[in-house]
């Protein structure tokens, strides 16, 4: 179990400390982007313009709809699957953002962005489908090589699984 989380959670460093900064640099933009940007706007506003009081953690009405349209297991369980995309998004991007979990946070994000591209974005022009392109892109990449030397999974690996 050790082994496998220390696949999961070490990253791969580049030769140069300068590679990394620049990989944690657009690492961070685009996991606070997709936070902030995308993944906030699937949930329910806090407060309504007339200062109704309504639930942060309501998945917006509109999304799981959106999601139903797209048919197949996604019609069966459109509100399973609205929360998984606002949650990878959000929460996902978030970690994306600080280096925490990148693996496991990019294999989300690039699943949404996947769901995304082929489900609603598809048949549009290249550029309705570039955003979720984009962030499926860099997902793909760290995936593969983690958060570098410029995140918390490094921090992590260094305090807690090299001993």
């Amino acid at each position: 179990m050790k082994n496998i989380l220390k696949i999961l959670v070490t990253p791969i460093l580049q030769k140069y400390w300068f590679a990394d900064l620049i990989f944690a640099i657009m690492r961070f933009i685009a996991g606070m982007l997709l936070a902030l940007s995308f993944g906030a706007d699937k949930f329910g506003m806090p407060w309504t313009p007339d200062g109704q009081n309504l639930n942060l953690f309501e998945v917006s009405a509109w999304f799981p709809k959106d999601v139903a349209e797209y048919g197949g297991i996604f019609a069966l369980m459109p509100v399973f699957f609205a929360w998984m995309g606002a949650f990878s998004e959000a929460v996902g991007g978030l970690f994306l953002a600080f280096g925490l979990k990148t693996r496991i946070a990019s294999f989300l994000i690039m699943c949404t962005m996947l769901v995304a591209i082929f489900m609603q974005k598809w048949g549009q022009s290249t550029w309705g489908m570039l955003p979720a392109m984009g962030f499926l892109w860099l997902s793909i990449y760290n995936l593969y090589l983690g958060s570098g030397r410029f995140g918390l999974d490094h921090i992590i690996t260094n305090k807690f699984l090299k001993s």
